[in-house]
């Protein structure tokens, strides 16, 4: 680990240099573009789910599915990590990060032209997962090389404020990818982009990816890898030192499960899940669901500058360990108050009437479809989709062994089926048309009313969210270049963050949606971020120690 400085807070006092503005908006504007590109996929989900898994059986199956592909971008960029930090180390900053910035580009403006399932099969979902897989590899290159070259730009003392610059890129990704498919929305008629207007954003990145090439190669390498490489002190083998070494990979771990896990959780329980809560959970207008989220990003954006900068003061530690904390004790309520700011007729219908399965426990399945050719279909898996499928949550009841699932709804039960058996498609029209009814009956709102939506009290509510993931992910990149010393600090500081991020976040609207349907309560999904976020606070607190007074300029 890089030396502890006595105290000092050489540089900063200093205002920010001209050159050191250049550095930080260049790498931040060009990881904007980065980030817009990978989180298209997550903000048009649910269009995806129906041009590219429209093949499989059930619409709790495309969905998860959908998610799956969502995350398999994040499955890989650990890897992405390791190749790119790697040649980080090996051969500069600057020019790693050139090269991610042109995969990912390149992989986001084919998925604008890939033909749909219907068009060609299941080669469809098969590119598009391919390319995924190619956008995670360059997004497992690019973080750790911007926050690093930055970081070695800022002066000592400043390195929370200056590197909050890049943690606000993954929020303004985002922010910049709900504002085109906004506007993209609002410009055609529903049908038309949902049969090709979606595509439109996939294609701007040609323009990003432009634009950001251009701004990059006006920049200069690090200072502080210039030197080393000058000295001949840069590593040989990256990739041994900062995994072979025991003294190192302590530090890795401890990077990993005392910061990066539950900073992961808190950012995409805050920035993804909530959405797919919004529009998948309560049925509220993609549009509505898409502007606050849009509202309330903006107004938290600026947070993370100020937390970065506020961990240079009293540390990194207190900033992040306080965004976990708050995050584990308020996220239930806030969930709730989502549901009952959002959409008080399904909260109403909720309380009057309520959903129950009853059925034998052995029959029930974990409905997690990672290959996406499972097919749930006993009675018991039949009724809890059909309720999930119409956001009905419910709750669990022992049938006893060999019994026929049942719905009860209010007052009114419902058999379920066994999918299988021979009759079971004139079961299935009867079954559905009796769970629609009962669902109406009950009060089950279809989708949101927007007239009865509490935009303001909602966006609040999202903007809290936000708070906490500027609250972790503000400080984080400080910290995590702080960890390492600068010969290996690309390598080592990249496999944590993509590890964390990419396995730990990126896997939650997939498990946390999975939980839901095999459990039918709407909030069980937030177990998943809370349980990962309190591992987290305990490891972080009993054994990560601070870093803000690190002098990176030096190795052991």
């Amino acid at each position: 680990m890089a030396n502890i400085a006595s105290s000092s807070t050489n540089g900063a006092s200093t205002s920010m240099t001209r050159e050191e503005r250049k550095v930080i908006f260049a790498s931040s504007l060009g990881t904007v573009f980065e980030w817009y590109d990978f989180y298209l996929y997550g903000a048009l989900a649910s269009i995806i789910s129906a041009r590219f898994f429209s093949g499989l059986p059930t619409q709790g199956a495309k969905d998860v599915f959908t998610l799956l592909g969502f995350a398999a971008g994040f499955f890989v960029r650990p890897f992405g990590a390791l190749v790119f930090g790697r040649l980080g180390d090996l051969v500069g900053r600057k020019y790693t990060f050139l090269v991610t910035i042109v995969i990912m580009g390149l992989s986001t403006a084919v998925i604008g032209f890939l033909p749909s399932y219907d068009s060609v099969g299941v080669l469809s979902p098969i590119l598009l997962i391919s390319l995924r897989l190619l956008q995670g590899l360059a997004l497992g290159g690019e973080y750790g090389g911007a926050a690093t070259y930055v970081a070695e730009h800022a002066p000592h003392g400043k390195r929370g404020s200056y590197t909050a610059w890049i943690q606000i890129t993954a929020t303004g990704g985002l922010f910049l990818s709900l504002l085109v498919i906004l506007a993209c929305r609002m410009s055609l008629p529903k049908a038309d982009f949902e049969a090709w207007g979606w595509r439109i954003p996939f294609l701007v990145s040609l323009l990003l990816l432009a634009v950001s090439l251009w701004i990059r190669l006006q920049l200069d390498e690090s200072p502080l890898f210039k030197k080393m490489k000058a000295e001949g002190k840069t590593s040989s083998s990256p990739i041994l030192e900062s995994f072979g070494n025991l003294y190192n990979l302590k530090f890795v771990l401890l990077a990993l499960f005392g910061v990066v896990a539950g900073q992961a959780v808190v950012w995409y329980c805050g920035q993804f899940y909530a959405q797919i809560f919004l529009k998948n959970t309560l049925k509220i207008d993609p549009n509505t669901a898409d502007t606050l989220a849009a509202v309330a990003l903006l107004f938290a954006t600026p947070f993370f500058v100020v937390f970065g900068s506020l961990s240079d003061r009293i540390g990194r530690k207190k900033v992040i360990l306080a965004g976990l904390a708050l995050a584990i004790l308020t996220y239930f309520p806030i969930f709730r108050g989502i549901t009952h700011f959002g959409n008080p007729a399904l909260e109403a219908a909720m309380a009057a009437s309520p959903a129950t399965v009853t059925a034998d426990p052995a029959e029930c399945t974990w409905q997690l479809n990672v290959a996406g050719t499972s097919k749930f279909t006993s009675s018991c898996d039949v009724a809890k989709a059909a309720l999930v499928g119409k956001s009905v949550p419910y709750s669990a009841v022992d049938g006893g062994a060999g019994s026929v699932a049942q719905i009860k709804i209010g007052d009114t039960v419902i058999d379920s089926y066994d999918a299988k058996a021979p009759d079971a498609k004139e079961k299935k029209a009867a079954f559905d048309a009796a769970v629609a009814d009962a669902v109406k009956a009950a009060g089950y709102p279809a989708k949101a009313d927007d007239a009865a939506i509490n935009k303001p009290a909602l966006t609040f509510l999202l903007w809290v969210l936000v708070i906490y993931v500027t609250l972790v992910y503000g400080p984080i990149a400080a910290m995590l270049v702080e960890m390492f010393p600068s010969r290996i600090r690309y390598t080592s500081m990249s496999l944590p963050y993509h590890i964390g991020n990419g396995w730990f976040g990126g896997f939650l609207p997939a498990i946390s949606l999975a939980i839901v349907v095999t459990t039918g309560q709407m909030y069980a999904g937030l177990w998943y971020p809370i349980i990962v976020a309190a591992i987290t606070f305990v490891i972080g607190l009993l054994f990560v120690r601070e870093t803000k007074d690190t002098e990176i300029s030096h190795d052991k």
